[in-house]
Protein backbone atom coordinates (compact mmCIF):
# COMPACT_ATOMS: atom_id res chain seq x y z
CA UNK A 1 0.00 0.00 0.00
CA UNK A 2 1.14 3.52 -0.75
CA UNK A 3 -0.36 6.38 1.25
CA UNK A 4 0.40 9.98 0.24
CA UNK A 5 0.18 12.98 2.58
CA UNK A 6 0.46 16.42 0.95
CA UNK A 7 1.35 19.56 2.92
CA UNK A 8 0.20 23.02 1.77
CA UNK A 9 3.37 24.75 2.95
CA UNK A 10 5.94 22.09 1.97
CA UNK A 11 7.47 21.28 -1.42
CA UNK A 12 7.42 17.55 -0.69
CA UNK A 13 4.90 14.81 -0.08
CA UNK A 14 5.20 12.29 2.76
CA UNK A 15 4.72 8.81 1.32
CA UNK A 16 4.09 5.82 3.57
CA UNK A 17 4.95 2.49 1.98
CA UNK A 18 3.46 -0.67 3.55
CA UNK A 19 4.13 -4.13 2.16
CA UNK A 20 3.82 -7.76 3.19
CA UNK A 21 5.62 -10.68 1.55
CA UNK A 22 5.66 -14.34 2.50
CA UNK A 23 8.77 -15.44 4.44
CA UNK A 24 10.23 -11.91 4.33
CA UNK A 25 13.07 -11.17 6.72
CA UNK A 26 14.13 -7.89 5.08
CA UNK A 27 12.31 -5.70 2.55
CA UNK A 28 13.99 -2.77 0.82
CA UNK A 29 12.59 -0.10 -1.50
CA UNK A 30 14.89 0.38 -4.48
CA UNK A 31 14.76 2.91 -7.32
CA UNK A 32 13.23 5.99 -5.67
CA UNK A 33 14.79 9.22 -7.02
CA UNK A 34 16.27 7.03 -9.82
CA UNK A 35 18.76 5.56 -7.33
CA UNK A 36 18.85 1.80 -7.97
CA UNK A 37 22.02 1.33 -5.88
CA UNK A 38 20.95 2.87 -2.56
CA UNK A 39 17.92 1.24 -0.95
CA UNK A 40 15.56 2.22 1.86
CA UNK A 41 15.26 -0.51 4.47
CA UNK A 42 11.67 -0.95 5.63
CA UNK A 43 10.84 -1.46 9.32
CA UNK A 44 9.24 -4.73 10.36
CA UNK A 45 5.97 -4.44 12.31
CA UNK A 46 4.60 -6.87 14.91
CA UNK A 47 1.99 -8.16 12.43
CA UNK A 48 4.74 -9.20 9.98
CA UNK A 49 4.23 -6.33 7.56
CA UNK A 50 6.95 -3.81 6.68
CA UNK A 51 6.68 -0.02 6.36
CA UNK A 52 8.74 3.06 5.58
CA UNK A 53 8.00 6.79 5.43
CA UNK A 54 9.76 8.71 2.66
CA UNK A 55 9.61 12.40 1.73
CA UNK A 56 9.52 12.85 -2.04
CA UNK A 57 9.31 16.08 -4.10
CA UNK A 58 5.86 17.22 -5.20
CA UNK A 59 5.10 17.08 -8.94
CA UNK A 60 7.47 14.17 -9.48
CA UNK A 61 7.29 10.58 -10.73
CA UNK A 62 9.30 7.67 -9.33
CA UNK A 63 9.83 4.10 -10.46
CA UNK A 64 10.61 1.56 -7.74
CA UNK A 65 10.50 -2.08 -6.70
CA UNK A 66 10.57 -3.95 -3.42
CA UNK A 67 13.60 -6.21 -2.88
CA UNK A 68 12.69 -9.05 -0.51
CA UNK A 69 15.48 -10.92 1.31
CA UNK A 70 18.00 -9.47 -1.18
CA UNK A 71 16.82 -11.93 -3.85
CA UNK A 72 13.18 -11.42 -4.92
CA UNK A 73 11.99 -8.32 -6.80
CA UNK A 74 8.29 -7.49 -6.30
CA UNK A 75 6.00 -4.67 -7.45
CA UNK A 76 3.53 -2.64 -5.42
CA UNK A 77 0.07 -3.88 -6.46
CA UNK A 78 -1.52 -0.51 -5.60
CA UNK A 79 1.04 1.64 -7.47
CA UNK A 80 -0.28 4.50 -9.60
CA UNK A 81 0.86 2.56 -12.65
CA UNK A 82 3.44 0.03 -13.82
CA UNK A 83 6.18 0.79 -16.34
CA UNK A 84 8.02 -1.72 -18.53
CA UNK A 85 11.72 -1.85 -17.59
CA UNK A 86 14.84 -2.74 -19.58
CA UNK A 87 14.93 -6.26 -18.11
CA UNK A 88 11.63 -7.35 -19.64
CA UNK A 89 9.64 -6.90 -16.43
CA UNK A 90 7.83 -3.95 -14.91
CA UNK A 91 8.50 -1.39 -12.21
CA UNK A 92 5.97 0.20 -9.88
CA UNK A 93 5.40 3.92 -10.45
CA UNK A 94 4.27 6.54 -7.95
CA UNK A 95 3.11 9.92 -9.25
CA UNK A 96 3.05 12.88 -6.86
Amino acid sequence: MVQKTYFKTKDYCKVKFSFTAENAEVIEIVGLNSDWKKSIIMSRKKDGSFSADVNLPKDSKHEFKYLVNQSEWLNEPEADKHQVNEFGGTNSVIIL
